[in-house]
């Protein structure tokens, strides 16, 4: 570890100090998705001090990331880089010492199975309802605690989940405003980013540092000047199937589909494990259609849709908006 100096600061304050330092730099966190809240909040844990830090994501960088996803540039940007890789690249620039693991991949039942028992911590900072739910019933069944945030339009929204000692997410569900919205419908502004993330951090401090935390609902609207905090205890219901008396976890029972639309995108994502980039090279070849890669990714055109293909075999189809037409489209495609 660095000299003390860097985290100087940080171990002034009274609520940290030397033994919390410690044991941030201790401490692994994952955090699921590195868009506009993935980035701030690695980059947020990487100056702080974390030891270990797993990130994940599923898409490349856009030219409309830029206005509030931070650690990306126009050049990630012209070449569509992954998500988690520029991150990668970025976060190690502003702390060599530390130790991080990037993965290029959908969110599934599997990948939490894998790295949520290895990890202090789960940060949340996807837009996808379903994975969120996983992630939920991930951190009980084993026993991690996760923060979750959500970002749209100008409001913000963050809540702690402790098991064991707070109800969960699903009990949360139906308290939680703008749920069904995502950036892509609606937009967001980058104060209301930083707003979601401020909170997520600093309860993440306090979960790392094992400081006890009254966990709440806390959310608001930037641009209003709005903001509520509400107590999560007494939500809790003894019947939920996550964190009730009998939980038996149905996200991670739940088969997940082939094909899945993306929220507002006009993307529609089918994930084939075998279909491989030297198999789709071969097809591609074979069928005179061009295609242009930069290693982590390939794309392509058919049809009218623009195809960009991953290394674990998943293609985002874009400009379309059900799953229904993408398997036509594969159909087409693969025969």
């Amino acid at each position: 570890m660095m000299g003390e100096e860097r985290y100087s600061r940080q171990v002034l304050y009274k609520g940290i100090g030397r033994n919390g330092q410690q044991k941030i730099n201790a401490k692994a966190v994952l955090i699921v998705g590195m868009g506009a809240l993935g980035t701030h909040l690695a980059e947020g844990l990487v100056r702080a001090g974390v030891g270990r830090l797993i990130i994940v994501d599923r898409d490349y960088i856009e030219h409309s990331n830029l206005q509030r996803q931070t650690l990306f540039t126009e050049h990630d940007a012209d070449e569509s880089v992954p998500k988690v890789m520029a991150a990668k690249k970025m976060l190690q620039a502003i702390r060599r010492d530390v130790d991080i693991e990037a993965y290029i991949a959908h969110v599934d039942v599997a990948f939490l199975e894998a790295h949520v028992p290895t990890v202090d911590l789960i940060l949340d900072a996807t837009d996808n309802f379903e994975t969120r739910m996983r992630i939920n019933d991930a951190a009980y069944a084993y026993r991690v605690p996760w923060i979750y945030g959500g970002v749209v339009q100008s409001t913000y929204v963050s809540a702690p989940f402790i098991p064991g000692e707070t109800p969960c997410f699903q009990c949360l569900v139906p308290q939680i405003p703008s749920i069904n919205l995502t950036c892509d419908t609606v937009g967001v502004i980058q104060p209301a980013v930083t707003m979601t993330t401020s909170f997520q951090l600093r309860d993440a401090l306090k979960i790392l540092t094992e400081t006890p935390i009254e966990p709440k609902l806390t959310y608001g609207d930037i641009w209003e000047g709005t903001h509520f905090t509400f107590g999560m205890r007494r939500l809790q219901r003894e019947d939920c199937p996550t964190c009730g008396q009998q939980p038996s976890y149905p996200y991670l029972n739940t088969r997940t589909s082939n094909y899945a639309a993306l929220c507002g995108r006009d993307t529609v994502q089918y994930q084939h494990p075998e279909l491989t980039f030297e198999r789709l090279k071969s097809y591609l070849d074979a069928r005179k259609i061009p295609y242009k890669s930069n290693g982590y990714l390939l794309q392509f055109k058919f049809e009218a849709s623009r195809i960009v293909a991953f290394q674990d075999g998943r293609l985002l189809i874009h400009g379309l908006k059900d799953t229904e037409a993408a398997q036509v489209m594969i159909h087409k495609l693969f025969g």
